[in-house]
């Protein structure tokens, strides 16, 4: 949605088919960063390490402070669309980790 050389904060609209998810995932940043979840379309799922994971419905937001373990994505049985806000930072970086169990998120529903 937007080009990161024309506009300090970036957006991307994110889509996902019925069980698409992506790995465990960090983003780093010395200072500022993180990134802001805004659910637009279907149902989805968003996890951080060690929490349970929550269930994601058009209008929901989620925060997700830099250097948090996280993954997010579609639930089994729906689409699912998201709107990715990169917060301002400084010396960032993306990390991507292992994949989701498959056995732990067929448990999620």
């Amino acid at each position: 949605m937007t080009k990161p050389e024309e506009c300090p904060v970036f957006l991307a609209n994110v889509s996902f088919e019925p069980g698409c998810r992506n790995n465990w995932h960090i983003h780093r940043a010395k200072s500022g960063g993180g990134q802001i979840l805004i659910c637009t379309c279907g149902e989805g799922w968003y996890q951080e390490e060690g929490k349970p994971a929550l269930s994601l419905t058009p209008g929901t937001v989620i925060v997700i402070p830099a250097n948090v373990k996280h993954w997010h994505g579609a639930k089994q049985d729906s689409w699912f669309s998201h709107i990715a806000l990169e917060v301002p930072r400084e010396e960032t970086s993306n990390e991507w980790l292992e994949a989701v169990d498959d056995a732990a998120y067929r448990a999620l529903g």
